[in-house]
């Protein structure tokens, strides 16, 4: 697994996907936090907090991952070359988890640079050092969380098609369902509206950014990389017979 892994990597890195990847990232989170006029930009909302980051980043996260995550087996499949994947002495469950732990690790690189955004409020903060380190601490390690989640439904998508602008619809659509999608359904569902909205990434995401670290919150997140990483490992053995 670990030669795949550090394949899968230095393809990333060994084009411009990598790159343009971290670089919209960074770049779209720095104008709309710090230039743009809007709801998101820290400067104009007077307070040394990070909640305008941890609430843009999952919905560019819902374009971005899925655009990293489309050609992990769409391409092997139009290229022909998943066959020849198989062949390799690695089990399915190896195979699934390279394409996995690579995709995961480049949105995390992604994520590195931002850190920057918290000495920043720190140091310019009144008083200095005016932020609540355990809510952003806390909200990075949601944001991990929801990475994962995001890459585990990204990477099963992409068994579904050799078209990865179709396995990247199908992705965006999933992300947005489970991010959002079961919190706007929530609101119609009457008294079963808590039990709706908890099916979804965002409740247990914001559970986590508030700096505790349920253990709920912990196994939901888990549960949806498994199950994703499962549907994908189950395809993919349908697609060998």
């Amino acid at each position: 697994m670990k030669a795949l892994l550090l394949r899968e990597i230095k393809s990333f890195f060994g084009s411009p996907i990598g790159y343009l990847v971290i670089a919209i990232f960074l770049l779209l989170n720095g104008l709309f936090l710090w230039v743009f006029e809007n709801d998101f930009n820290i400067l104009n909302s007077g307070f040394a907090d990070l909640g305008p980051f941890f609430t843009l980043s999952p919905w560019i996260l819902i374009f971005l991952i899925p655009a990293v995550t489309m050609r992990s087996f769409s391409d092997e499949k139009k290229q022909g070359t998943l066959e020849l994947l198989f062949t390799k002495p690695l089990s399915t469950w190896e195979i699934v988890n390279g394409k996995f732990f690579g995709a995961f690790i480049l949105i995390v690189l992604a994520l590195v640079p931002t850190f920057i955004y918290v000495f920043v409020l720190s140091y310019f903060g009144n008083p200095q050092g005016n932020i609540d380190l355990g809510s952003t601490a806390g909200s990075y390690i949601g944001l991990l969380f929801l990475v994962g989640g995001y890459t585990a439904i990204g990477i099963f998508t992409s068994t579904l098609s050799d078209n990865q602008i179709v396995a990247f619809i199908m992705a965006v659509f999933l992300c947005f369902l489970f991010y959002f999608g079961f919190e706007g359904i929530s609101a119609f569902t009457g008294s079963l509206g808590t039990f709706v909205s908890k099916l979804g990434m965002d409740y247990h995401f914001k559970s986590i950014s508030r700096g505790v670290i349920d253990t709920r919150d912990v196994l939901y997140f888990i549960t949806i990389a498994v199950l994703f990483l499962s549907l994908t490992v189950y395809k993919l053995k349908s697609l060998k017979w």
